[in-house]
């Protein structure tokens, strides 16, 4: 008869001697390959890892100075900016005052001129309308006084001094801005009765 030994109670799940045996040089194999293959390269897989994460953590430090300092120049740029826009600004504006100025000083100039210019027609216009005038009373008052005097006043000399003065005494009556002269003639009749 057979009398094998069936394990009970506890004993059922303690394995036999030559399995814990085999388990123990198996788990020893694949230990030894592991710490001795797969566990260097690990290790040097996660080193590399680990060196790529600081070097990216220092270049984002890097590029985050560097974008710091790029906002800075770029602040102190812009203020420069303004600063000499606000500077053309007010050059312009000064160049703007100084051209109407000068514009206001032609044209006041320029107007002036232009005043003088219509006195000194005016005068001329005044002078020769005088002359005229006075030729024309001295003419009238002649023939006036001819008519009066029932001789004629053909000779040059006395019709000229009976004009002039006839004018100066007309210029005494009325002022030198008078205009009236239709009064005059008859004190012209009167001087050339008593030349006559």
């Amino acid at each position: 008869m057979n009398t094998a030994h069936t394990p009970e109670g506890i004993a059922l799940f303690i394995p036999p001697g030559y399995d814990i045996l085999w388990s123990l040089i198996v788990t020893v194999v694949i230990g030894f390959f592991f710490y001795k293959y797969l566990l260097p390269k690990m290790n040097a897989i996660l080193d590399e890892r680990s060196a790529k994460i600081e070097g990216g953590i220092a270049l984002a430090e890097k590029v985050q100075a560097e974008a710091a300092q790029a906002k800075a120049e770029t602040a102190a740029e812009l203020e420069e900016a303004r600063s000499a826009a606000a500077g053309i600004k007010d050059e312009a504006s000064a160049d703007g005052a100084a051209i109407v100025a000068e514009a206001r000083t032609k044209a006041q100039a320029e107007a002036a001129r232009i005043v003088e210019a219509a006195h000194r027609q005016i005068e001329a216009e005044r002078a020769s309308a005088v002359v005229s005038l006075r030729e024309e009373v001295g003419g009238l008052a002649t023939d006036l006084a001819s008519k009066i005097v029932g001789e004629s006043l053909a000779d040059d000399a006395r019709q000229s001094r009976v004009i002039e003065r006839f004018l100066d005494e007309l210029d005494r009556d009325l002022g030198p801005d008078a205009t009236a002269v239709g009064a005059a003639p008859v004190g012209a009749a009167d001087e050339t009765q008593g030349e006559a």
